[in-house]
């Protein structure tokens, strides 16, 4: 039988979706283990799913501070500190976890999205290049480097370096791709979304990515109250959970 403030403990409970459980139980174990960093680790990642991203930066600072070769724990903290809209913050921690796991660079869009909010466009479209690599048929990480080049060069130039994409097979997502090549409008964009007969749950997810793109988009083309206007729909009537949905509301707090 394991003691009760074990740390296997607080993370079962934390897997249940026992939150309170699991902050109680790694609490006890921080008091007989403090020099552990996996407990304050612990304490961020439950404070993350509790939505308080500033006690997970808290917890996941003092963890940091234990153990400073913890790569996870500056991942987590970078997440964070962009929920909070704090991109440069992001960036930092996302560059820290590199140079532990460099390996993982190709991997890490979500760079490439706090470096876009950072204003570093440049390095932002040299990240989305290098995810190409390891995923060439994503067309959010099209979107991404269009928005990049558009802000440093400008929209015509974003269009003619546009990142080639043909197998994304979610909706509205090849049309969003058809969009940012100029053979389609934001309008197809909606519609498209619309078509069929999906579920509530799979309209929302679709009218999520649509009116994101679309809000993004028209960012890239300079016409701020139609980008507002989407994009607002994806960070509130249409907000789905995960990060983009954190994108969509980091974005309104980003250009208000």
């Amino acid at each position: 039988m394991q003691p009760i403030g074990d740390l296997a403990d607080a993370e079962q409970a934390l897997a249940q979706g026992k939150l309170d459980e699991a902050l109680a139980l790694v609490q006890k174990y921080i008091a007989t283990s403090p020099n552990d960093a996996r407990g304050p680790h612990l304490i961020g990642v439950i404070f993350d799913q509790k939505g308080n991203p500033e006690k997970a930066i808290a917890a996941y600072t003092q963890a940091i501070a234990l153990d400073p070769q913890r790569a996870s724990t500056y991942q987590r903290r970078g997440v964070a500190h962009f929920m909070l809209a704090r991109p440069k913050q992001a960036v930092e921690d996302f560059d820290k976890y590199l140079q532990l796991r460099p390996d993982e660079r190709p991997h890490h869009w979500q760079r490439g999205i706090a470096l876009y909010y950072a204003g570093d466009f440049q390095e932002g479209a040299k990240q989305f290049e290098l995810h190409k690599t390891v995923n060439p048929d994503d067309v959010e990480n099209s979107a991404w480097h269009f928005l990049c080049v558009a802000k440093s060069k400008g929209p015509e130039a974003a269009r003619k370096a546009l990142i080639d994409v043909k197998g994304d097979s979610r909706v509205p997502m090849m049309k969003v791709q058809d969009m940012l090549a100029g053979k389609a409008t934001p309008e197809d964009v909606i519609a498209e979304a619309k078509k069929g007969d999906p579920d509530e749950r799979e309209a929302r997810v679709r009218l999520f990515y649509a009116h994101l793109y679309v809000g993004l988009y028209f960012e890239a083309l300079g016409d701020a109250a139609k980008a507002k206007e989407h994009v607002s729909l994806a960070a509130g009537k249409y907000f789905v959970e995960g990060y983009m949905g954190g994108v969509a509301r980091v974005h309104t707090k980003e250009t208000r």
